[in-house]
């Protein structure tokens, strides 16, 4: 008797410990490990394209054997836009790089003198070389630039009255590959870690050159000096490569 008491009170108990059991929450497995997000940089390798606004001042002086004779203030302006590529590197917050880039413009001049001369001015292919510094407030780049600047500036003479070459309707066109100097700044902001879009603006100097036009057309040598100067303005977007760097850190169980 007592044997059968005894072991009706141990299925009773286990009975109950199973419908206890079943009452608790299910916690599930423990959840599989996620590795941290990557650590955005700045550094690798770059690639995108720009495009804006340019306005520049070509003052050309005009001289016969050495005597200044007239002035015109040529002011070209017209749309840029092109392709950049670079590589910047990270240190802290601080980044450093360098940066080519290349354009196509419609900028052009025109300007007229007494007597009928005119002349129109031309700089439809520009490029630059650039160091670029700057720093880094996570997603956001403060930077400034400054190198190296070309252009093919291509200048038409038009001497419509004869004045200078004694044959009305006289045209010639000189064309050159011009070095200078160009310095900016600008700001970029990081969309994902991989695409970024900025603004910039820079200030070019091309140098003073000399144009010898008509010169079989009169007997004296008449020289045409320009300056060209040239500001712009110029938005872009840029495609950044996954740089090397330290893997994710992975728990030990």
């Amino acid at each position: 008797m007592r044997r059968q008491i005894l072991l009706a009170s141990v299925g009773a108990a286990a009975i109950a410990g199973s419908a206890f059991a079943a009452d608790l929450p299910y916690r599930g497995p423990p959840p599989a490990y996620l590795p941290p997000p990557p650590i955005f940089t700045w550094s690798g390798l770059y690639v995108g394209g720009q495009i804006g606004y340019a306005w520049g001042n070509d003052p050309i002086n005009m001289s016969v054997l050495g005597i200044p004779t007239d002035f015109f203030d040529d002011r070209p302006r017209g749309v840029i836009g092109g392709a950049h590529v670079g590589y910047n590197l990270q240190i802290a917050q601080w980044v450093v790089g360098l940066e080519g880039s290349v354009d196509g413009s419609s900028l052009k001049g025109t300007a007229t003198a007494a007597g009928g001369l005119a002349l129109d001015t031309f700089a439809d292919v520009q490029g630059s070389i650039r160091a670029r510094a700057g720093i880094a407030f996570d997603r956001v780049l403060i930077y400034a630039t400054g190198g190296a600047a070309f252009a093919g500036i291509t200048n038409h003479y038009f001497d419509t009255l004869g004045a200078v070459t004694g044959f009305p309707g006289t045209t010639e066109s000189i064309s050159k590959t011009r070095a200078g100097w160009t310095v900016g700044g600008g700001l970029e902001y990081a969309v994902t870690n991989n695409w970024s879009i900025r603004a910039e603006y820079r200030y070019s100097d091309f140098g003073r050159y000399n144009d010898f036009p008509f010169p079989f057309a009169t007997l004296t040598t008449v020289v045409f000096q320009h300056h060209l100067t040239e500001n712009q303005v110029q938005a872009g977007v840029s495609y950044k490569f996954n740089s090397w760097g330290p893997g994710p850190v992975v728990a030990k169980y």
